[in-house]
């Protein structure tokens, strides 16, 4: 595992250095975004409108190399704009229907602003991400792999946006939030944005390396300790599940999936060789629980009424929680 572990931090380092060319700052979103491509997860970016959300996107499929398509969501986008569709076509032996592919058909998709669509529209991606897959008039169609869907949206207070469904939230590995630049940050961007030059990434990694990279995620060991802690967060996080936390009993009307225990594992494993360790800890799993669960949990109206979002709901679930002990086994039971 040593020569992997050296191997797979240099090819991260390879990696952030190069978008580091392009993006200014954002060093926690761009290591958490790359979290989820080399766990073969999907992500998720909010913040307002500016923040270099799309730029990321790009300028990771520069780096990588892959076949990339954006979208842009808006309210009168159909799901056949994103899956395709069959048009009718004139042959030497007379007309025939074709299937025409979207834009769903590629390795990197942005889906941009995907909350400013209806959610019939939004739902066209879930058997895409799920399965790398899309059924069109009863014919399934494979997608390229890999296929990493990154969708960007603005926050649900803003004008003319609709909130995902339950079902498409829980398909993202993680939900990022992009917080606003600092001075220096910002005095940068004005720097490169602003002048004549213009930075563009290049390739520094090939889908070979991606899939080994992958492969090494997923050999990383957990102590049975850290799974069970890992999986104690999920059942407690569900008020009428086995062993809820008082915060899932007062705040939460639903916890999160078991696809929320597989983003702890899978983001764990991925923060200990980033950190250059060659095995997951009870820390890798509670530096992963915001991205991971934030938006894998039902806020309730109590909540609400006093001001208390995803984020602080997490943050009071890891400190009901503990890492060892009789709490966690019973939970696990």
């Amino acid at each position: 595992m040593g020569d992997e572990l050296a191997w797979f931090t240099e090819r991260m380092e390879r990696l952030r250095a190069e978008i580091g060319r392009v993006l200014v700052g954002q060093r926690e979103v761009v290591d958490q975004v790359l979290t989820c491509l080399v766990a073969d997860g999907h992500v998720l970016l909010e913040g307002v409108p500016g923040l270099g959300k799309t730029l990321l996107v790009q300028t990771l499929s520069q780096c990588l190399a892959v076949e990339y398509r954006r979208v842009q969501f808006t309210p009168d986008l159909m799901p056949a704009d994103i899956l395709g569709t069959h048009i009718l076509e004139e042959t030497p032996t007379g007309r025939r229907l074709s299937f025409r592919e979207g834009p769903v058909f590629t390795q990197l998709l942005l889906a941009d602003e995907i909350n400013r669509a209806t959610p019939k529209t939004q739902s066209a991606l879930l058997e895409a991400m799920q399965e790398r897959q899309v059924t069109v008039a009863g014919v399934r169609r494979p997608l390229p792999l890999p296929f990493f869907v990154m969708a960007t949206q603005n926050p649900l207070d803003m004008e003319g946006t609709y909130p995902l469904p339950e079902a498409q939230l829980d398909r993202f590995l993680f939900k990022i939030h992009v917080p606003f630049p600092t001075l220096d940050e910002l005095t940068e961007i004005m720097g490169r944005t602003t002048g004549n030059a213009v930075q563009s990434a290049r390739p520094v990694l090939d889908i070979g390396e991606l899939n080994q990279l992958r492969r090494v995620v997923r050999e990383v060991p957990v102590a049975p300790e850290v799974v069970r802690y890992a999986m104690a967060l999920v059942v407690g996080s569900q008020a009428s599940g086995p062993a809820p936390t008082p915060v899932a009993t007062r705040y939460l009307r639903w916890g999160a999936s078991p696809r929320g225990g597989q983003a702890l594992i899978l983001g764990a494993r991925v923060r200990a060789l980033i950190a250059g360790r060659a095995h997951a800890s009870f820390s890798d799993v509670r530096a992963v629980a915001l991205p991971a669960l934030r938006h894998r949990l039902g806020v309730g109206f109590e909540a609400e009424a006093e001001g208390l979002g995803p984020d602080a709901l997490v943050a009071q679930l890891l400190d009901q929680v503990p890492e060892v002990g009789a709490p966690v086994r019973q939970a696990i039971r």
